[in-house]
């Protein structure tokens, strides 16, 4: 298929594939496809992705979120990843191990992990998982907002923006697609780290926006 082909679906439209592969923002139900949110269609590299239309996060399995736990159950953990539903996740998928009703004393409400995606159920039950490299519970450092639609932009291709703003700040950065960031360093680095991320968010469509956020890190040291 072309990949210039734009088609916008509404949340919960039936999408046709055409032979190419699930990407981000769609999701199999009773063995068709569907999209999770107002959206443009993208096929690329055999791949049908949905580009959100709105700001507001829907959960894609493999997706790396940071989430907040808000309540404990006898087995997992509830946690707000600033999607339509919470997630959960279960002792059995974490590094750790637990008697019942104990978990409280491996984390407590108000902490915070970088997880993964690991299934979303089709009574739309988002399960997280700890158990893939770098997922983690996230101790100290500061967490701050940004769109999801611009989260993307904040990596840049292979990672090139965000690994160039941790090595000229040296910030620690966990970026979830949920538009959630943890950021722990020297104060006035985060406090840099912190006013880039806002400008790449808000500057997320112009072109030559790498080369700029260099030019003000260089300038900061």
């Amino acid at each position: 298929m072309d990949t210039t082909t734009k088609k916008i679906v509404l949340p919960g439209e039936e999408i046709d594939l055409q032979g190419m592969k699930q990407g981000n923002g769609i999701y199999h139900e009773n063995g068709k496809y569907y999209a999770y949110q107002l959206g443009m269609l993208q096929f690329y590299n055999n791949y049908v992705n949905l580009i959100p239309l709105s700001g507001k996060y829907y959960p894609v399995k493999n997706d790396k979120v940071i989430g907040k736990v808000i309540d404990i159950a006898p087995s997992f953990w509830i946690l707000d990843i600033k999607g339509p539903y919470p997630g959960f996740l279960h002792i059995n998928d974490t590094p750790w191990k637990s008697g019942s009703g104990e978990l409280n004393k491996i984390m407590n409400t108000g902490d915070t992990v970088f997880a993964k995606v690991n299934e979303i159920t089709e009574s739309k039950q988002i399960w997280l998982s700890l158990k893939d490299n770098g997922l983690r519970k996230l101790e100290g450092g500061h967490i701050v907002s940004v769109q999801p639609t611009k989260v993307s932009r904040i990596i840049g291709k292979g990672g090139s923006m965000v690994n160039m703003i941790k090595e000229i700040t040296g910030v620690k950065i966990q970026l979830g697609q949920n538009g959630i960031v943890w950021i722990d360093g020297e104060p006035d680095k985060v406090l840099l780290v912190i006013k880039i991320l806002k400008f790449i968010e808000d500057q997320a469509h112009t072109s030559g926006l790498t080369e700029r956020v260099k030019e003000i890190l260089e300038k900061a040291r």
